[in-house]
């Protein structure tokens, strides 16, 4: 990550997940600070490139979750089902297959919101996304997973497996608010079209959410937020 990152915040530590040893790391949510409102916020450098692999994924039961994932076409998915039946499907028109490279995935969703657009927002490296080839947003004050009680937070996995396989560092996980990609980074004052990460720890986390900077190696799972640590798988 270090070479992303060419000013006064400097990013030391990233985690290599292989999708081979079936990593990923977990945690039962508790009692959220909003059922409705929420921010998730990467730098992801790919390994494998040829299969699906999940940022971010909650889930009660496979008829019950929604994720966050590099499909295996090289397109990005936030998708999710209750009840057994799809409710999101957000795919953008652009593809994502560079293993050189660190991407910066923000999505934040608010699904109070009147205009279904505003629901959910995804950027990549800054830039929101606004052209996409699947387009199916959360009917209004739809409680999506990562904002249910008893539900499984996993970073790196969903409900059915599809591992992460590169590098992640920064994962930012906000209950309660949704932020903007400006607040996890900037562009480059020297070269704007070079994306980079800033200090987060002054967010508010909500009550689920979650900081993990991968700065403790014998404990790649802590909460540097404070909160409850993840479990490593």
């Amino acid at each position: 990550v270090a070479s992303a990152t060419a000013a006064a915040y400097d990013v030391a530590n990233s985690c290599r997940f292989n999708d081979g040893d079936s990593a990923s790391m977990t945690k039962t949510l508790g009692t959220p600070t909003s059922t409705k409102i929420g921010t998730f916020s990467c730098w992801v450098k790919l390994g494998n490139i040829t299969t699906e692999q999940t940022m971010l994924g909650a889930y009660a039961d496979s008829s019950n979750r929604h994720h966050l994932e590099f499909q295996d076409d090289h397109n990005i998915e936030f998708f999710g089902k209750a009840g057994g039946s799809t409710n999101m499907d957000l795919r953008p028109n652009a593809y994502y297959r560079d293993p050189s490279a660190f991407y910066n995935v923000v999505v934040a969703w608010d699904t109070s919101q009147g205009t279904d657009s505003n629901r959910v927002k995804l950027y990549i490296n800054g830039t929101q996304v606004t052209s996409w080839s699947s387009e199916t947003y959360p009917a209004q004050d739809t409680v999506l997973q990562f904002n249910t009680d008893g539900s499984t937070i996993a970073v790196g996995r969903n409900q059915g497996g599809n591992y992460a396989d590169g590098y992640m560092a920064e994962v930012c996980f906000i209950d309660g608010t949704q932020y903007a990609a400006s607040d996890f980074g900037e562009f480059d004052s020297d070269s704007p079209t070079i994306w980079k990460p800033k200090d987060p720890s002054g967010l508010t986390f909500g009550t689920n959410g979650f900081y993990l900077d991968f700065e403790a190696s014998d404990n790649l799972g802590n909460d540097a937020n404070g909160g409850t640590d993840l479990t490593e798988a």
